[in-house]
């Protein structure tokens, strides 16, 4: 794969949760990057991105010509495979299979919640035209930038349908989001991070979305607040990593995986049965991702970046040695997670 110059240059924005997630791996990883404002001059002159997605990186292709990368997930292993310090993945290749999971229920399911609140609930709304415009340029006049206002905030409510929030869906998701806060209060007065004492790419991609559901949204804020002001003071500490020091003892051991095991369960009550069935949809050529999650109805629209999720989890799943696979089965077994892979 071609080398990597640093700086890296990425456009980013900070209501962007996978902008704070990758933002985050840089500085923890002491990599050298800068971010571009979206939309400034900088911007005009930049490749662009099939579909324009946030973060957007600009790296060397195979023939080494300035290319635009979007998808956090593997521009997060590419950095692996390029920089060998302060690695985000663990070289145990079980616990490495098992962060990925827990990296993709952060990106693909907490970020149901995240958008779910931003724009079902007024005060969420108010807040996020107002400010989210003004990212792109904070010396924007008023006049210039009240019509952007209306404009984005209504396309975002129109695609409340992408992440499968409705009427129905909202209590499933809230009640999700307050589990998982839960869970991860009582692993974190334990564990300073998901995989032990030192961060990995589901540390990041959690982080990502809770920037916004635990600081810049108000109703998930003070939600999170109320249930686990642990959290809250996590996301504060994972913005800027790039002072501690790791080792690799700091992973959990095999024989420490099961403090895991909570997580896989609440993703096996909510996340699996989404993936499975949206990827079943799109197999089936239907127009609508049908299941039941807590008893009760979901419904959206297939999502095809999501199975391209899953196709990926279970070609590495498939790619590990019997002894690997062992004890990933173990880790999984009766937390509805194995039903991914059966």
């Amino acid at each position: 794969m071609t080398e990597i110059p640093t700086p890296v240059d990425f456009i980013g924005a900070p209501g962007s949760p996978y902008t704070r997630k990758m933002r985050a791996l840089l500085r923890y990883r002491g990599i050298p990057y800068r971010m571009i404002q979206q939309g400034g001059a900088a911007d005009h002159d930049l490749p662009k991105p099939k579909v324009g997605l946030l973060p957007t990186f600009f790296l060397p292709d195979d023939s080494g010509e300035l290319a635009a990368v979007t998808d956090s997930t593997p521009l997060l292993r590419r950095f692996e495979a390029a920089f060998s310090v302060r690695a985000a993945v663990p070289p145990d290749p079980a616990l490495a299979f098992l962060d990925a999971l827990l990296e993709d229920y952060g990106d693909e399911w907490l970020t149901k919640p995240m958008f779910h609140y931003r724009w079902a609930y007024e005060a969420d709304i108010e807040k996020a035209k107002h400010v989210l415009p003004l990212w792109r340029a904070v010396d924007t006049p008023d006049a210039q930038v009240d019509p952007l206002r209306k404009m984005f905030s209504e396309r975002q409510i129109s695609r409340l349908y992408v992440v499968g929030s409705n009427e129905t869906t909202a209590p499933v998701i809230e009640a999700s989001y307050v589990r998982f806060l839960r869970l991860f209060d009582a692993h974190l007065s334990a564990h300073p991070y998901v995989l032990g004492r030192r961060p990995g790419a589901a540390d990041f991609a959690w982080f990502g979305q809770l920037t916004q559901l635990a600081q810049f949204d108000p109703t998930p804020a003070a939600v999170t607040l109320a249930e686990s002001p642990r959290v809250y003071a996590w996301v504060d500490v994972v913005e800027d990593l790039s002072g501690i020091e790791v080792s690799d003892d700091d992973w959990l051991s095999r024989s420490d995986i099961g403090v895991l095991r909570p997580f896989f369960e609440e993703m096996g009550r909510t996340y699996v049965p989404v993936m499975r069935a949206n990827a079943q949809a799109l197999q089936e050529g239907n127009d609508t991702v049908r299941c039941e999650v807590e008893g009760l109805p979901w419904e959206q629209q297939p999502f095809p970046y999501q199975a391209k999720c899953l196709v990926w989890l279970r070609r590495d799943y498939e790619a590990l040695s019997a002894a690997d696979q062992s004890v990933v089965d173990g880790a999984l077994a009766g937390t509805g997670c194995e039903a991914l892979f059966a």
